[in-house]
């Protein structure tokens, strides 16, 4: 009985499987196209530029993140240096603290 059916429906799965094959592969051509009208750079399977666009604008971009990446390292880097002494400063015993206190307070009154 199975067989029966799928004998005399076979025509309409084969159209159907490769009807939706089709319109997958018009649709993959037209968001391709999509992609070159608008200006985007065609991808690869792993969404990886084919033929990326090396103009002056994206050099220049380039340069200016790099320096702004160099900027934010730099004041990490001193963030980074004045939490080490905000930490000591609460970690440190009260009685060291206060010796330390008294030190610079007789050093400037000298």
């Amino acid at each position: 009985m199975l067989d029966a059916l799928l004998m005399n429906n076979l025509p309409w799965l084969v159209g159907g499987t490769l009807l939706l094959g089709a319109f997958g592969i018009a649709g993959w051509i037209f968001t391709t196209w999509l992609r070159i009208k608008n200006g985007y750079p065609l991808e690869n399977s792993w969404g990886k530029a084919i033929y990326p666009q090396r103009n002056d604008e994206a050099m220049e971009r380039i340069k200016l993140l790099s320096q702004e990446n160099a900027q934010l390292r730099a004041e990490l880097g001193s963030i980074k240096d004045r939490l080490a002494n905000v930490e000591r400063i609460v970690t440190d015993s009260a009685h060291s603290l206060d010796r330390e206190i008294e030190q610079l307070r007789g050093t400037k009154s000298n």
